[in-house]
């Protein structure tokens, strides 16, 4: 029986709105803007929401279709919102070869989330990533600029109550 996970519901604000509205009517003239446009509403929303991209095609007449195109095609966009936590496991070789995905799949046991999720509170958000630089230290996990090196499953829990 498996359940589908609720999300955390989109709940932007008027003042994030008035914020969007007036960087899209400074740049939607410019050639170009829609990348501006989707960094900048990223900064004010921390995520690009369909909400968010609506609001967007609505004010520029960029139709949807491009603005989910181009929020996909981007790494550096998220239509998923980030927890006050942003977890980073890295799943490159070296970490991989040393268990850093018996590490990602205890997180997901534990938080009840899977890649690119955040918890129903808002507390935690899972990411894999593919190198942090830390190779010495694999297998690596990282909670927001905090690096956790030579981690074991039995790591996790002890790790996550500190948050």
């Amino acid at each position: 029986m498996s359940q589908k996970k609720e999300g955390v519901r989109f709940s932007g604000t008027p003042e994030q709105e008035a914020e969007l509205k007036k960087v899209i009517a400074e740049l939607k003239d410019t050639k170009g803007a829609l990348m501006p446009i989707l960094q900048k509403a990223q900064d004010i929303y921390g995520y690009l929401p369909i909400e968010v991209q609506t609001m967007i095609s609505d004010e520029t007449g960029i139709p949807l279709e491009k603005i989910y195109g181009v929020s996909t095609f981007y790494s550096q966009f998220s239509l998923q919102p980030k927890g006050q936590y942003r977890i980073s496991v890295c799943l490159g070789t070296a970490c991989y070869v040393k268990g850093s995905g018996e590490i990602f799949k205890k997180l997901e046991e534990i938080l009840g989330i899977t890649n690119g999720q955040c918890t129903p509170d808002g507390k935690f958000s899972l990411d894999s990533c593919r190198c942090v630089g830390a190779c010495g230290l694999a297998p690596v996990m990282m909670i927001n600029d905090e690096v956790y090196g030579r981690l074991t499953v039995d790591d996790i829990p002890g790790i996550l109550a500190k948050y």
